[in-house]
């Protein structure tokens, strides 16, 4: 099979299209023939050599990426006949070895595709979707509300503004340069504005007039963050941080203000969700939302050999919406 490896952490650059030995299904797992690999801002980190949030640098060399879907070509032992044949999607957790023609994974992490949901959009809505139903359980949105979203031409972001517009809120929707802000606009936001614009937070005040921000949902910290919250009520705003990619996304200095600010990531979501299967939850709810037509992901499409130019353009702000990979 064909897959893009990592011989060696550094830049892009080191991610190679070659041949390799095809993966075999484990007992209790299946074989997917990919059609579309997520790509995430984390495999960035894996791939330079910073661990990040995960407790270790995988072992090298290495098969990038957790999210695939595709079709089941083969079963391991103890896996339900059924399955062959399905298409299916699956974040592989810890595992890596997304970025191939074909990938194994436990059935136990499959779920079957809906039928009106095509690969690149499960795949999306299997990673950046569970996340943004891990971040939307902190914030009840009503009418009353406003929400600013930071980076909201990215793939968590353009999924917030619409949740927000079906909730019925006023959404304020950042994003850097113009065809983002375009995109943001068409996406539903009430007010789209360049972050790269020094004066967009007086732009998003002359805008609310006597009305101030209610929520920030905040990926990005560092300036755009402080900017951000500066437009929250006080009291009864709410500060939510999933992540600080703009400020770096390995240097631990998201933007936190006392009785504003509420980090959600990992353990956070995974507590509020509840259950024996969290993960499953949420990962569940994301696929109902998209497959009901309520969240509609946006996709950066790159063929499979050029894993290492999606990487460059993830990494300059280059791209919109979920970055996915197709053979």
């Amino acid at each position: 099979m064909h897959a893009t490896r990592l011989h060696t952490f550094g830049p892009p650059e080191n991610l190679t299209y070659e041949r390799t030995e095809a993966p075999r299904p484990a007992p209790g797992q299946v074989r997917i023939e990919v059609a579309a690999a997520g790509v995430h801002l984390l495999d960035t980190a894996l791939r330079a050599g910073v661990k990040g949030p995960y407790p270790q640098l995988p072992d090298l060399p290495t098969i990038p990426g957790r999210e695939v879907a595709g079709t089941v070509e083969s079963l391991g032992e103890g896996v339900a006949a059924l399955w062959l044949g399905k298409q299916v999607v699956a974040h592989l957790g810890l595992n890596p070895g997304g970025y191939a023609e074909l990938a194994v994974t436990d059935v136990d992490r499959v779920h079957e595709i809906p039928e009106n949901l095509d690969f690149a959009q499960a795949v999306a809505m299997i990673g950046t979707g569970r996340t943004t139903m891990g971040i939307l359980q902190f914030a009840d949105l009503t009418p009353d509300d406003v929400a600013v979203v930071p980076a909201a031409a990215g793939g968590i972001g353009t999924l917030l503004v619409q949740y927000a517009k079906h909730a019925g809120a006023t959404v304020i929707g950042l994003a850097g340069g113009p065809d983002k802000v375009a995109r943001v606009e068409k996406n539903g936001a009430d007010l789209a504005v360049d972050y790269m614009n020094p004066d967009w937070p007086d732009q998003v005040r002359r805008f609310l007039g006597d009305r101030r921000a209610t929520v920030v949902f905040d990926g990005v910290g560092g300036d755009t963050a402080r900017e951000a919250v500066a437009l929250l009520a006080r009291p009864g705003g709410s500060h939510i941080v999933f992540g600080w990619s703009g400020a770096g996304l390995h240097d631990g200095t998201p933007y936190l203000v006392e009785g504003v600010s509420q980090s959600v990531l990992g353990p956070a979501m995974l507590q509020k969700a509840g259950g024996p299967h969290p993960i499953r939850t949420l990962e569940l709810r994301a696929l109902a939302e998209a497959a009901e037509g309520r969240l509609v992901p946006a996709i950066h499409r790159f063929p499979l050999a050029e894993a290492a130019a999606a990487h460059r353009a993830l990494e300059t702000r280059a791209t919109y919406g979920k970055v996915i990979l197709e053979p």
